[in-house]
């Protein structure tokens, strides 16, 4: 980089060595120290200047800085003033807004602007009028913005506001961000906080949800700070509630900050309510309503969970209105779902859609994290699965991702994928299950959400377990669910758990399977999430056979229990797995007649789904016990 700036001047080893020990490598430090040695004309004045640079461990930044501001001093006149009202737009600008705002001729413009390309401090694309700037380095900027008075810099963030609604209507219209960050630095504090909020649900809208979320927090900052009347009050509860669903996806559905600002968000309508002050959006309340249901079921608690969701139905009965009427249903079909009524579970989730209006119901998305329909419909395909009818789970999948990609909403689709991505690796089919977890490791990314990336580490490890990757599949799940703990998250955490402990006793880890099997057992216990409840004993089950002392009575024991419940809970994909476990454990104990007596009926209940991984096996174990 020196070489590149000194071009064919001569500088000497011990002034270039001083350079990098100053600069601690720091490029644009670098840079500017080589620019002022240069200027500095002579090796002794140039000594001179490098001796007045602290030594990096000291203040690097803030002798970077000074460089910087000695840079300008340099230029001054109007370059320099003209810097100054560049760092006050931003660090991007363009030659129209920049002439509006400076309000002088344009031949000197062009030539103060020229001064400051010439000096390294800005970049240009295309040619005047229709060029943009860039300060060199947000330092620059910093830097430049940093000269500028208080008064002055007040008044002129106040005509860049001006400017910007009266001359740049679609700026302002389309980058409200833009402008609030202008009437805030103007004193324009009430106005400012609208067109944050404004940016805000913007953002929300189209799934840019950190931004949002920063957004929504930057308006509720300002609000704080005003004198409260009815009106800011009801600002502040439509915004407080809009902040919950950025934080569902960045931080997680039971995160500690989303539910502090779920719990504020109720603090601020009860307020309203003891003033007489409702809010007048009657959907305000189901968002908040939805916020503490969604976070006791993501941090599983299956009888706070069911109860809230009977409040949500109570207050949709009376309410009447059909979006609040099919969210009711969404959240007890999910809670009985989980809780393991699986029947009662899909015929809320049937409800749910029969009620859906998607002309209607899809602005509800940014109420509730997600499109309604897309979502329900994802949660039927579980449901299908579970009560035993695997191809009309795929089509309901299918049906979600094609729901979910006609709207153009990234945080719909990425929901989605994921529990679609779900219905594969329940199904056994790998390659469908790979596909679309690639696609959603690509959004999880593309929103930055802490919650998402760790459903995405599940993903990948069973994915890995069912290509045959056990020993990485461990060490995946396992970082899966260090990642899903840091979000408050506990659902499915029996079935994660179980499936941890079968894959660490395939690969001969039987203590830490012995210990998973147990937390599985205890989460369970604990939570009363029971949808998985067959499928946790029938594992617990094959550790008992796998372990170096095979126990045949405990294996057997976990398989009677296994098909007690799924028996009880209809949940015959379970049946079925528990029933082929069992069937081989007899097969292997001279009793085929025993297991083909218990899989036959269980494997001809089956209907569709032959394809699958299950019922293939099955066949294959019939046919053995046929011989």
């Amino acid at each position: 980089m020196i070489d590149r700036i000194v071009g064919d001047r001569l500088l000497s080893a011990s002034i270039r060595q001083d350079i990098i020990e100053r600069t601690d490598g720091i490029p644009l430090f670098v840079e500017e120290m080589t620019k002022a040695v240069l200027e500095a004309g002579s090796e002794t004045a140039a000594a001179r200047a490098l001796a007045a640079v602290p030594s990096p461990a000291l203040a690097v930044p803030a002798s970077l800085h000074a460089s910087l501001m000695a840079r300008l001093d340099r230029l001054g006149g109007p370059a320099k003033e003209l810097a100054q009202i560049a760092a006050a737009i931003g660090r991007e600008f363009s030659h129209a807004l920049l002439a509006s705002v400076v309000r002088q001729p344009e031949a000197e413009l062009r030539s103060a602007l020229d001064r400051l390309i010439e000096a390294g401090l800005l970049f240009r694309r295309g040619m005047p009028p229709h060029a943009t700037y860039s300060f060199k380095h947000v330092l620059v900027r910093d830097a430049a913005y940093s000269t500028l008075l208080r008064e002055p810099r007040r008044t002129l963030h106040a005509r860049i506001a001006e400017i910007l609604e009266s001359q740049f209507v679609n700026i302002a219209e389309n980058q409200p961000e833009l402008l609030a960050r202008h009437c805030a630095q103007a004193g324009q504090i009430e106005k400012a906080a609208a067109l944050w909020g404004k940016a805000g649900l913007r953002s929300a809208q189209r799934s840019a949800l950190v931004e949002a979320a920063e957004q929504l927090r930057g308006a509720l900052d300002l609000i704080a700070t005003l004198t409260a009347t009815p009106a800011l009050r009801r600002e502040e509860i439509k915004l407080q509630v809009a902040l919950i669903t950025p934080l569902l996806h960045t931080s997680g559905y039971a995160a500690p900050e989303t539910r502090t600002a779920v719990e504020r968000a109720r603090l601020l309508i009860e307020e309203a309510e003891a003033r007489g002050e409702s809010p007048e959006d009657p959907l305000l309340l189901f968002s908040v309503l939805y916020g503490f249901w969604v976070a006791n079921l993501v941090a599983f608690n299956g009888d706070v969970m069911r109860d809230l969701a009977r409040q949500f139905v109570a207050l949709a009965d009376k309410q009447g209105a059909t979006g609040p009427l099919m969210m009711a249903h969404r959240l007890m079909g999910l809670s009985l779902l989980h809780t393991g009524d699986m029947a009662g579970g899909q015929a809320h989730l049937e409800r749910a859609i029969t009620l859906y209006d998607p002309a209607e119901h899809r602005p509800l998305a940014t109420r509730f994290g997600q499109d309604v329909g897309a979502a329900t419909l994802s949660w039927k395909s579980l449901a299908h699965w579970l009560l035993g009818h695997p191809q009309t789970a795929a089509a309901d999948s299918e049906q979600a991702l094609e729901v979910a990609r006609e709207l153009s909403h990234s945080a719909t689709l990425m929901y989605v994928l994921n529990f679609s991505a779900w219905t594969h690796i329940l199904c056994g089919n790998s390659a469908a299950a790979s596909v679309l977890i690639d696609e959603f490791s690509v959004l999880k990314v593309q929103t930055g959400s802490l919650f998402w990336g760790a459903w995405g580490m599940m993903l990948r490890g069973f994915l890995l377990a069912l290509t045959g990757n056990a020993s990485e599949a461990a060490r995946t799940i396992t970082s899966g669910l260090s990642a899903m703990r840091s979000t408050g998250t506990t659902m499915w955490m029996p079935f994660w758990w179980a499936h941890l402990a079968q894959i660490d006793a395939e690969i001969g880890q039987f203590d830490d399977a012995r210990r998973c099997i147990g937390e599985a057992m205890a989460v369970m216990e604990n939570g009363k999430e029971r949808w998985c409840e067959a499928e946790v004993n029938r594992i617990a089950g094959e550790i008992a056979l796998l372990s170096p002392e095979p126990d045949l009575e405990k294996a057997e024991t976990h398989f009677e229990r296994a098909l007690a419940v799924a028996r009880d809970q209809r949940a015959k994909s379970w049946e079925l797995r528990v029933a082929i476990s069992m069937a081989r454990l007899w097969r292997d104990q001279g009793k085929p007649t025993e297991a083909r007596d218990l899989l036959t009926p269980v494997y001809n209940w089956f209907i569709e789904g032959f394809d699958t991984r299950d019922l293939k096996e099955a066949k294959v174990l019939l046919n053995t016990l046929a011989v």
